[in-house]
């Protein structure tokens, strides 16, 4: 057998066997599956024997870093993981899982779709939300909102601006068909995601407590069900693909891509939320990544009962597809559900009613392992627990080296620069970065407010906030992450990262109360990488037990570089919150009646490393992250809560990219109010406190009648406010640096993306 050099090569050479022929296994064929050579004998030494072609197949997806989180889940386990409100632990089902009130639970979670969004961005982004909800309705919960996060390199490109146009198109497009809002997000561009754009993507779903389903196979004689739409041979090792870093071979892999039908994930959604309720369901699972193989395996690990498969009963989209093809296949649309016996009639009608395959392919028997049938052959024959996450698959702690850069570009002194004395052309360039401008152009191609439950919509506010129907809550949800903070200095950039996703959720009125993240890195074979994780986690764990905020589950996805090196460490947040009067207590970032008297809420405004401005008119990143003191950050953000329950508290916006400027000029633009401002009580030049994105700093307003009651509230709790100003007027006018118009820095504001799509 000739040497088989890429994913597509593979997907092509196993399409030309017949079902009872394989290729010998050798040493050779393992590593072009992605399978080192110590864990092929690994392999070998556990089985008692050679694998075979099938088996090997399964165990090279199933090891992939994208499945078994070989070199990050002994890291990961240092994350807290317990809190009050958690109703399963970290990584115990599908997806995170707290405790809401009201007889309610809140299932969400955030993956990324990086790879296949670089290769096919449409298709990348689309299956990477139908599968985030997936994971969510797998557990009986309904997905009422959705996030997204994405990276993208400059948009003078050409390229990124098609891979922008796919991934939002993608999104939109899936999304919007199967009916659920995206209610907030961000975007971001940056030379440093060039040619390997971040999509990831997250859901949010309710579910009554009591009617959660886990992910468990047990029960001798309990038949096996395939439930969903055909299998195809799209997405074979596509699990495999994203573990290995994108290079000029890539777009040969089109073959890993799935390829989604969103109306086919509706009816998949209504039929297993209705198959539920018959109560013949034990166990459920979403066929994501490694498909059946991963499914049958993680089921039967968690029930401590091994299932016998026979391939032959699966529905196929394609004849002759082989025992390899079948177990690996990404098709999407499809669940795997054990049954009670005897009940499984009941599950097959509910899913033909929804004109949906229901087919029984198996059932648990009293072994650990999963057997896989073809055609009267047994094709593979694996013990359970040798395949899953945290069990038998192999666990790494790679080698570890600071990055030499760091020392130079943490003591860059940004003040040698030759900084403009126009501090008004400055904030006007600001707002026409991309990442500060409007991402009005994105998220208008999201239905964002169907359902109906939507309070506050992409770009609103600095949260997404949907109303719990039935009660008085709302739910709170951001994704945050800058990815130049983690960049400049890992640890505080993790810090900040879950830090300031918990601040824009305390600014729209919500109590932080749990996280699920996505962790974007490079290659953790590479010292400086792995040290970067290890650094960038341990700071987000110490900010998660300073808010009480647990991490629930999450992504991790390494190998994102491209021939020019590793993406900027990208951590991505999912904060969740909750307001217990979401008519009363829910803030947006809009100046809303004239005469409010604007604060300053929080620290001193100094440090300029890492900010937009150094980027945006020096083209620098540079200095250090922003400093932080988290126990100060959370007294800032405890007494800011209490003040919006309390009714003080008209707008609420925290400073972050371009600093205080941009955020007095945001509030203005969203409000169609101007202001007058002094930056006289604040301490630090003009500069720093102008363009400083320096953590823990709120801008409020507030009636001007409750002033002496607001003052006396943050002086107890130790939190400076400082008076700026006023809300007045139709423009912005900063003491000293001038009067910027409304209605132009509105046009500057919304104009920039645009413009450069028509490019």
């Amino acid at each position: 057998m000739g040497s088989v050099n890429s994913n597509a090569e593979i997907t092509l050479f196993i399409m030309s066997q017949t079902a009872t022929k394989e290729p010998e296994v050798t040493l050779e064929l393992a590593l072009d599956h992605g399978l080192t050579e110590e864990e092929f004998e690994m392999i070998k030494d556990r089985l008692g024997r050679i694998p075979t072609f099938t088996e090997l197949g399964v165990y090279s997806v199933m090891w992939s870093e994208h499945c078994s989180y070989k070199n990050s889940i002994i890291e990961l386990k240092k994350l807290p993981r317990d809190g009050e409100h958690l109703l399963v632990g970290a990584g115990e089902e599908n997806a995170g899982l707290v405790d809401i009130g009201e007889g309610l639970g809140c299932a969400f979670k955030i993956e990324s779709h990086n790879h296949p969004s670089a290769i096919e961005p449409y298709e990348g982004a689309a299956t990477g939300v139908g599968g985030i909800h997936r994971d969510i309705f797998t557990m009986g919960a309904r997905p009422v909102a959705s996030l997204n996060s994405l990276r993208f390199g400059s948009m003078d490109n050409p390229k990124v601006r098609y891979l922008l146009d796919g991934v939002v198109r993608g999104i939109g497009d899936y999304g919007n068909s199967f009916g659920i809002p995206v209610i907030g997000g961000e975007v971001y561009f940056d030379e440093s995601y060039e040619g390997n754009p971040l999509v990831n993507a997250m859901s949010i779903g309710l579910v009554k407590e009591g009617e959660t389903v886990s992910a468990i196979s047990e029960g001798i004689g309990n038949p096996v069900i395939i439930v969903g739409a055909s299998t195809g041979r799209d997405g074979i090792h596509g699990a495999t693909f994203a573990s290995e870093e994108i290079s000029e071979e890539s777009e040969a892999k089109r073959p890993s891509v799935q390829v989604g039908d969103p109306f086919t994930e509706k009816l998949l959604l209504e039929a297993s939320l209705e198959v539920l309720k018959t109560g013949a369901v034990v166990g459920m699972q979403d066929m994501g990544a490694a498909g059946i193989a991963c499914s049958t395996s993680e089921m039967t690990d968690k029930g401590g009962q091994g299932m016998k498969i026979d391939l032959d009963k699966v529905p196929a989209r394609e004849d002759g597809m082989t025992a390899y093809e079948l177990l690996l296949s990404e098709s999407q649309e499809r669940m795997l559900i054990v049954a009670e016996k005897g009940r499984e009639q009941e599950v097959i009608d509910v899913y033909e009613k929804w004109d949906l395959h229901g087919v029984v392919i198996g059932e648990v028997v009293d072994t650990e392992n999963v057997t896989y049938w073809k055609e009267g052959e047994i094709k593979a024959d694996i013990p359970a627990e040798h395949l899953v996450l945290g069990g038998g698959a192999p666990q790494y702690v790679r080698e570890t080296k600071k990055p030499g850069y760091l020392d130079e570009v943490q003591n860059f002194d940004v003040y040698s620069l030759d900084h403009p004395s126009d501090y008004a052309d400055t904030i006007k360039k600001l707002l026409s970065s991309p990442n500060i401008a409007s991402k009005r152009w994105v998220h208008e191609q999201y239905d964002t407010t169907v359902r109906t439950n939507t309070v506050t919509s992409p770009g609103a506010s600095d949260s997404g906030v949907i109303r719990i129907k039935g009660t008085n809550r709302g739910l709170v949800a951001k994704t945050d992450c800058n990815g130049r903070y983690v960049y400049l200095n890992p640890k505080r950039g993790g810090q900040i990262a879950v830090i300031e996703s918990a601040r824009n959720v305390v600014c729209s009125g919500g109590k932080p109360m749990a996280i699920t993240n996505c962790l974007n890195f490079g290659n953790p074979y590479k010292p400086e990488v792995y040290w970067t994780f290890k650094e960038a986690l341990s700071g987000m764990g110490e900010a998660c037990r300073a808010l009480n905020t647990p991490v629930t589950g999450g992504n991790v996805s390494f190998y994102n570089e491209n021939p020019n090196g590793a993406i900027f460490p990208s951590p991505i947040i999912g904060m969740l919150g909750l307001i217990e009067d979401v008519e009363k207590h829910t803030t947006t970032p809009a100046f809303k009646n004239d005469g409010d008297v604007i604060l300053y809420v929080g620290a001193d405004r100094t440090g300029l490393g890492g900010s937009e401005y150094l980027k945006t008119i020096h083209e620098l990143t540079k200095g250090d992250a922003p400093a932080l003191d988290i126990d100060f950050e959370v007294q800032l953000q405890e007494a800011l809560l209490d003040a919006i329950k309390s009714g003080y508290v008209t707008a609420a916006h925290d400073i972050s990219d371009g600093g205080l400027a941009i955020t007095l000029a945001e509030m203005a633009i969203f409000g169609k109010k101007g202001a007058s401002v002094s930056l006289d009580k604040l301490d630090g030049s003009d500069l720093e406190i102008l363009f400083s994105e320096a953590q823990s700093g709120v801008v409020i307003s507030i009636d001007r009648d409750n002033f002496n009651a607001v003052s006396e509230h943050f002086a107890k709790a130790g939190v400076p406010a400082v008076q700026l100003g006023a809300v007045a007027g139709s423009s912005l006018n900063i003491e000293g640096v001038g009067s910027l118009d409304i209605a132009e820095m509105t046009t500057l504001h919304e104009s920039t993306i645009p413009q450069a799509m028509e490019a």
